[in-house]
């Protein structure tokens, strides 16, 4: 495991690298990452480039030892360019220029950004491809889907959908636009969705549509940017940092033709007292790793306080740096890297709190910091070691996207679903993959696939494939809604996964806020919210029942046998015993290994190796915990990690 930091010497006196690149090399920090925002300074006017400053840096560092990771600049075009070219920067949904000043002011589709991008890009490639200190490169900065309104974007959107489908006839027929009269004569009327409307009043097969081919534009632009410097550097090694932002991309594509997956990992430091609540990352990870399903890094990491647009939040509780890089290692990290060095006093993250406070005297927190960088050399044994997983999860990037355009009920969230199903399996202390729809899920022993909304062929081949041959499948409310076009299937619900579930969904009801009962047939009894179908069994034999409302013991829960194997249908959304419960069940049934008393919020995850594996004991809470392992007593203090 290597640990690493964020460093910015364009933002301090040249009188501190060379103190802080001791004090990094003394505390053991291994790699910086440097330049994602310094274009100003590295293209100071248009063509007129300056390298020194970076260069004295990138000595400094290399001199003590320390590897560089170098961003490229691309996300804050420098004012001269801005000013100059105005047509690069991003239009808002009433058609108006978004003004400068933050981040992320350019549009990814402008031929003219395009144009000075592939310039500062291919002048560090061919300046810095003979560094045995640069070791390797982020491509901008934590790029989200190009929701932009401009002419460039409106032009590319059009010709998108013209690849697409080829003639306004079928463009029509498959968004079904006889609605509200809003068929198409001319390809010019076709607007991207200007006004501010909530998305759920458009067109939602127009919409998904749009998320693609937006999601499309940053899975282009990384591609783009990796292609001039594997031009210059062939064997460059090439991310991007990622995050769960408001305008996802898709995971999945966006890292295809880059060589590893980069996180900007920032846990949460206000644990909530309701046991409902999944605050833990170990999700997130387990997504991570299961991009490429291989180790990845994370290029951004929890370092103090947060807080910038918003008020900040408390600072890590003790045990919190050092335990929160140990998670990420445990689910598949290889590298972590701090942000930041040290905190900001310039600028908008000034309150965003690095290692070192904004009185530059280092203290409790990097104090920590300084004691994971000397276990991280410990951990040097387990580097190679793999998560091997028998349970997936699958996330489907498409159906977060349709679910986000039209609201099912209240409190309904998608990636809820993700959390609940990867934590009832992760409570038990095994491994758990978060993967696509593309997946290969041959390996696995069970899948759970949480609301499937949007279908897609492929995609319920392998899912019958899987159970035919002796996998357990989990489905739940909310699958199999819609077709690629994100309209309703004119069936009973659940549609195309109806003969695996072996029931079909008589009506339902959203109850929101609102919740219910479920008792299954063993006399336990659970709360159900957000979301009740109403079952008719065909082939499949009845759980649990509903023991509320009207629908009060019409089937709520199944188990069908398919195949070799079996499949559950979960028709409501509920508390966490509820899918624990499930989880239970469906490890039971493949003769999975698991610990069923772990208390809660104690993670176990398990990295194999031939030549053996260890388990990651982790205990992600406010309180010290004592349990009993496999005949080990273990008492871990609030976010300590052993390893068993």
């Amino acid at each position: 495991m290597r640990i690493g930091v964020d460093y910015y010497p364009e933002h301090w006196d040249e009188s501190l690298w060379e103190q802080d690149a001791e004090l990094m090399k003394k505390t053991g920090v291994r790699l910086v990452r440097l330049a994602e925002f310094a274009w100003c300074r590295l293209e100071p006017s248009d063509g007129d480039f300056d390298f020194s400053w970076l260069d004295k840096a990138i000595d400094i560092f290399s001199e003590k030892g320390i590897e560089v990771v170098l961003g490229t600049p691309t996300n804050c075009p420098p004012r001269w360019l801005c000013e100059a070219h105005p047509e690069i920067l991003p239009a808002g949904d009433n058609a108006e220029i978004n003004p400068i000043g933050i981040r992320g002011h350019r549009c990814l589709n402008s031929p003219v950004f395009r144009r000075y991008a592939e310039r500062i890009v291919r002048q560090m490639a061919e300046h810095y491809r003979d560094s045995s200190t640069v070791t390797a490169w982020q491509i901008d900065n934590e790029l989200e889907a190009n929701i932009c309104y401009c002419e460039s974007c409106n032009k590319k959107h059009i010709e998108w959908l013209k690849g697409k489908y080829g003639t306004l006839e079928e463009l029509n027929r498959a968004y079904g636009n006889v609605v509200w009269s809003g068929e198409y004569s001319a390809w010019e009327q076709i607007d991207p969705p200007y006004g501010g409307y909530n998305r759920a009043w458009l067109n939602p097969a127009y919409m998904l549509d749009y998320r693609r081919r937006t999601a499309e534009d940053v899975t282009e632009f990384a591609a783009f940017q990796a292609d001039i410097i594997r031009s210059v550097i062939p064997d460059a090694k090439i991310t991007t940092n990622t995050w769960f932002c408001s305008e996802m991309p898709d995971f999945y594509k966006l890292f295809e033709g880059l060589d590893f997956v980069s996180y900007d990992n920032y846990p949460t430091t206000i644990i909530p007292n309701e046991p409902e609540d999944i605050y833990t990352h170990a999700v997130h990870l387990d997504l991570m790793r299961g991009i490429k399903q291989q180790s990845f890094w994370i290029m951004e990491q929890l370092s103090g306080a947060m807080g910038c647009w918003m008020p900040m939040q408390k600072t890590p509780r003790p045990g919190m740096i050092k335990g929160y890089a140990l998670q990420a290692f445990a689910h598949g990290a290889d590298t972590v890297v701090h942000f930041r060095w040290r905190t900001a006093n310039i600028g908008a993250e000034m309150h965003w709190h690095g290692l070192i406070d904004h009185s530059n005297v280092p203290g409790r927190r990097f104090e920590e910091f300084a004691d994971l960088c000397r276990e991280a050399e410990n951990l040097t044994q387990y580097i190679g070691t793999e998560l091997d997983s028998k349970i997936a999860v699958l996330y489907s990037v498409e159906s977060e996207y349709a679910l986000g355009l039209q609201p099912q009920t209240e409190g309904f969230s998608y990636m809820e679903q993700i959390k609940l199903m990867h934590q009832a399996f992760a409570r038990f202390g095994v491994n758990v993959d978060i993967i696509g729809e593309s997946a290969d899920i041959s390996k696995y022993r069970i899948v759970c696939v949480p609301a499937l909304y949007v279908v897609h062929e492929d995609t319920v081949k392998k899912l019958c494939k899987f159970a035919e041959n002796g996998g357990t499948v989990i489905l739940t409310a909310r699958s199999g809604v819609k077709d690629e076009h994100n309209n309703c299937i004119m069936q009973q619900l659940p549609t195309v996964y109806a003969e695996l579930a072996g029931c079909h969904v008589s009506e339902y009801d959203p109850i929101g806020w609102g919740t219910g009962k479920v008792l299954f047939t063993d006399g336990e009894s659970f709360t159900c919210k957000q979301w009740c179908d109403i079952i008719e069994t065909d082939t499949a034999r009845v759980l649990a029942q509903y023991d509320s409302d009207f629908y009060a013991g019409s089937p709520a829960v199944t188990l069908n046998l398919y195949g070799k194997g079996e499949v559950y249908y979960l028709g409501t959304f509920g508390e966490r015993r509820l899918y624990e419960k499930l989880a239970r069940s469906a490890l039971d049934e493949q003769g999975i290994e698991y610990f069923p008393d772990l208390p809660m919020n104690v993670e176990v995850t398990t990295r194999s190796s031939e030549g053996g594996s260890v388990r990651f004991v982790f205990n992600n809470s406010k309180k010290e915990q004592s349990f009993n392992i496999n005949g080990e007593e273990i008492c871990l203090r609030p976010f300590e990690m052993k390893y068993i």
